[in-house]
């Protein structure tokens, strides 16, 4: 095995449309915590999303774009509504294993989920303050382009798509670090098959020039990528 290719023919065991409900339902269920240890979306908030947001003056919504078990719309929500921002959070993921988990979680009042994907929520017009996504962008290969082009013309403003950026020390340490959380899940498996997966920052430039879009690619936390480009809706 080499991580100096992104190894985009590997399947993850979650995106088997017949892999087991109960390990799926727990692997999304644990994503709160893996994400929090590992996201870098703390960081992100504070220096880019918040701000953005805090500059409005206004009520704003902000949309979650592949939400899956809802941990980053449910964090979003309690951090917009704890800095005293009047700020909607909508989730929006077209698998309905995925929707049946957030939906099932309690969130704050100012979240929301909708069974959808990017091209109905664009096809509906109704724009948004800011879209996001988290882990999302490596799973796309074909898509890329239409997903990435969909995040643009939901946003009236920015645009922060998140993803682990490829590396054997990345690597090395998931592999660790994950076997106490793993157990009856598909986090182990699955995690080290998305690093394989990942860009690094340089292939995520050259993967998003290719669609045409303005896109700054940066790394905000050891081991992240974030894709930044401003919404034309």
């Amino acid at each position: 095995m080499s991580l100096r290719t992104r190894d985009a023919t590997l399947v993850e065991l979650m995106d088997d449309p017949d892999c087991d409900p109960r390990r799926l339902a727990a692997t999304l269920r644990r994503f709160d915590l893996v994400n929090r240890l590992v996201a870098g979306w703390g960081t992100v908030y504070r220096t880019r999303l918040r701000p953005h947001l805090a500059s409005l003056g206004r009520p704003a919504r902000v949309l979650d774009l592949g939400s899956g078990g809802g941990d980053l719309v449910r964090r979003l929500a309690a951090a917009t509504a704890r800095d005293g921002l009047d700020v909607d959070v909508v989730g929006a993921d077209p698998d309905p294993r995925a929707h049946a988990v957030a939906t099932a979680t309690p969130a704050p009042g100012n979240a929301r989920f909708l069974c959808t994907d990017a091209a109905s929520l664009v096809g509906r017009g109704d724009p948004f303050d800011a879209v996001v996504s988290n882990h999302v962008l490596h799973h796309l290969d074909d898509a890329l382009p239409a997903v990435v082009d969909a995040s643009l013309a939901l946003s009236q403003g920015v645009v922060l798509h998140g993803d682990i950026a490829r590396g054997s020390l990345a690597y090395g340490l998931y592999a660790v670090g994950i076997t106490p959380l793993a157990p009856g899940t598909f986090l182990r498996t699955d995690g080290l098959r998305s690093i394989r997966r990942s860009f690094t920052p340089a292939e995520l430039r050259t993967a998003l020039a290719a669609t045409g879009g303005s896109w700054q690619v940066s790394t905000p936390a050891p081991f992240r990528v974030l894709a930044e480009g401003r919404g034309h809706a």
